[in-house]
């Protein structure tokens, strides 16, 4: 049995203290880059692994975070994620990922693995119906948790995401500017705290301007570019021909634009169509996507800077904070035309 490698033994041959040499395999600051490198190598080299299980048990902290969202092939989390692993990256904590798709009971099992492995804490945009009992769970283990995109209901704890309704209502004004009068609103979900909170923004901005609603031109359900293709018959059938779309999001408005397209039409001459997310796909579309900046980069590196915060003595907020969208106008909207 091939002798195990102890830190004195890295140590002697580079001729530094065992104490340096525990903080550089942790990548302290505390020690210079060239120093840090040199021990990093000369480990590697000898085929030293550095026990993390170990030093958590010395430290009470594992290093890990847990991050848990609806669907990483969105490229909205996507974009949300690359943020938090930048800001991850500079205290050196690495993430685990997990898709809990909404459903309550996988999210549940990937919460209680991260308690089972020490992790330090958690953030989240919680699958729909999640129970704040599980949060408290996460809380009273000494997981601190932190919420991003979506809200839950009673929970006092840190959220970060954009604020929808202002967003969804930049987007609905920009299509009544144009002269749209009958303005449709396809995708999301009353079941989440975005679809509430976007779908007021669209009736605020109809009321306000003195416009007709009809909860027929709402088309929920579409969230993602296969969904808003095929709902498009429904809306090109919908009665008094609404000439735009707001859509949920940008998978929604694209999906909708094919099946425009499909259908013989041209978005944005034909039927004027809004995203939400300015994801980097809406830019180069077909039409190129009017949309709403929704502050992934931000609402990420936040989230990130909030939890650290907390993991470091700070006392996170328990409020809500929300990020000021933008609304990006490109080519797929344009002043209504009967069909």
């Amino acid at each position: 049995m091939a002798q195990k490698i102890k830190l004195s033994t890295i140590a002697d041959a580079l001729e530094v203290s065992t104490a340096t040499v525990s903080l550089a395999l942790r990548d302290s600051p505390l020690v210079a880059d060239a120093t840090r490198s040199r021990i990093k190598d000369y480990a590697r080299a000898i085929g030293y692994i550095y026990n993390r299980r170990a030093a958590s048990l010395r430290t009470r902290r594992s290093g890990i975070v847990g991050v848990v969202v609806h669907d990483i092939m969105n490229p909205f989390y996507a974009e949300i994620l690359r943020a938090i692993e930048s800001e991850l990256d500079r205290s050196r904590h690495t993430f685990i990922l997990s898709n809990h798709y909404d459903q309550v009971e996988k999210q549940r099992d990937f919460l209680d693995t991260l308690m089972q492995l020490g992790a330090d804490g958690v953030i989240m945009s919680p699958a729909i119906g999640t129970p704040i009992a599980d949060i408290e769970f996460a809380l009273t283990n000494g997981m601190p948790v932190v919420l991003i995109a979506r809200s839950v209901q009673g929970a006092e704890l840190p959220v970060f995401r954009g604020d929808d309704a202002y967003g969804t209502a930049l987007a609905t004004n920009h299509l009544i500017s144009l002269g749209h009068t009958r303005i449709a609103m396809i995708g999301g979900t009353d079941e989440t705290s975005t679809g509430r909170d976007r779908y007021q923004g669209y009736l605020n901005a109809m009321h306000k301007a003195g416009l007709k609603a009809k909860p027929e031109w709402r088309l929920a359900g579409p969230r993602t570019k296969a969904a808003g293709f095929e709902i498009t018959g429904e809306f090109l059938a919908l009665r008094d021909h609404p000439t735009a779309a707001v859509c949920w999001n940008d998978l929604v408005a694209i999906g909708l634009m094919n099946g425009i397209a499909r259908a013989g039409l041209v978005t944005g001459v034909d039927v004027s169509v809004t995203g939400y997310d300015d994801l980097e796909e809406a830019a180069i579309a077909t039409p190129a996507l009017t949309t709403v900046w929704n502050g992934q980069r931000d609402v990420g590196q936040k989230a990130a800077r909030a939890l650290l915060d907390r993991l470091n003595g700070g006392m996170a907020s328990g409020k809500l904070h929300l990020i000021k969208p933008e609304l990006h106008v490109r080519q797929s909207t344009g002043r209504p035309k009967e069909r």
